[in-house]
This record gives structure tokens, C-alpha cells and sequence, in this order.
């Protein structure tokens, strides 16, 4: 019974740092308002990450990148129509930034941004994440016969080219940047030919 509470408490505060990260960045995230948001004991922040707020921001990262991935699974990868899973993934993001009032944002970009220079181990964590999701498009493309090498660039790409949408549509409080980078990204995978 400890060990599910421990874990329930462990989740509520690696959820609460990225609920947090995303509205405020990683700097903007006191550990306080961690604990206060999880509605977790004080001392639980040290018993569960000993190794304090770099610790508890890496496991944010990864909930990020296993949602985001998941995200992707559910577009339907096995899709013949690439342009139709873009737009799908498009979609949900867009309904993501909508739903939050462009609050929202990606908080592997956010980390990215402000720790990547200053944290090896955080900057580590959001380059598993991005690659978590540049693997799975690339192993798509390959499927539809592009290879290896050509369907790695491209889906770091279209991650890429998503991401970079991602925070113009929070600048300007409108999803028409994800909704342009839908449209090019599938003109350019529907129209190129698999070398």
C-alpha cells in the first residue's frame, strides 16, 4: 500500500511540475508551488527526488515525451495518407493551444529554451523527447518507402517545423501557423518522392 501511495504522490508531482512548466517555464516553477499544486506533503519532494528540481523536471520531460508520442500513435501512423496523419496530430495541438487560451505550450521546447545551456541533464532529457518523436515519423516514412537516412531528416523536419509553429501560434494567439505548417508539411510528404 506504501509503495502505490508513494508512486500516486510521485506522479502527482512530476504532473504538477509539468502542468506548471508549461504556463510558467522551468525558472518560473518554484518547488513550493510543485508541492502546494500536487497537494503533497512538504517533505515529499526530497523523499520522491532527492536530487530536488533538475530531477523532478527531467521526469516532467518524459511524461511530455511519452504523451506526445502517444499523441502520434494515436494519428494513426500505419496511415497510407501522410498528409492525413499531419493534419490529424495538426489538430489536436491546435485544439490543445485553443483550449488553454495559448497558456499552453510545449514544455520540451520551454526547457529546451531556458536550462539547455545550463543543464546538461535536462537538455539530455528534451533531446530523448524530441527524438522519441522524430523516431516513430521516421520509421513511418520508411515504411511508405523513403529511406533511412531520408526519412530521418525529414521527420526531424516535420517535428521540427511543428515544434517552431507551436510557439508562433502562442505568440500570436492564433493556430493559422499550425495550420500553414499542416499544409506545407503535407504537400511536402505527399509530394516527395521516397529516395
Amino acid at each position: 500500500m506504501t509503495g502505490t501511495k508513494g508512486a500516486e504522490t510521485s506522479g502527482r508531482l512530476v504532473e504538477a511540475m509539468l502542468e506548471l512548466i508549461q504556463v510558467r517555464g522551468y525558472s518560473g516553477t518554484g518547488l513550493n508551488t510543485v508541492v502546494e499544486r500536487a497537494g503533497a506533503p512538504k517533505g515529499s519532494l526530497y523523499f520522491h527526488f532527492p536530487q530536488g528540481k533538475e530531477a523532478l523536471g527531467e521526469r516532467a520531460i518524459e511524461l511530455a515525451a511519452v504523451r506526445f508520442r502517444s499523441l502520434l500513435v494515436d494519428a494513426d501512423l500505419g496511415s497510407t495518407a501522410p498528409g492525413d496523419v499531419i493534419r490529424r496530430v495538426i489538430d489536436v495541438l491546435a485544439g490543445l493551444l485553443e483550449e488553454s487560451d495559448f497558456q499552453l505550450g510545449c514544455p520540451v521546447s520551454v526547457v529546451t529554451l531556458e536550462m539547455g545551456a545550463q543543464s546538461d541533464r535536462l537538455r539530455t532529457a528534451c533531446a530523448n523527447a524530441f527524438d522519441s518523436w522524430i523516431s516513430p515519423v521516421a520509421e513511418y516514412l520508411v515504411g511508405l518507402g523513403h529511406s533511412e537516412e531520408a526519412a530521418r531528416m525529414l521527420a526531424t523536419a516535420v517535428v521540427s517545423s511543428v515544434e517552431g509553429a507551436m510557439i508562433v501560434s502562442r505568440a500570436q494567439r492564433s493556430v493559422e501557423p499550425l495550420r500553414c505548417v499542416a499544409d506545407m508539411l503535407a504537400g511536402q510528404m505527399e509530394g516527395t518522392e521516397a529516395p
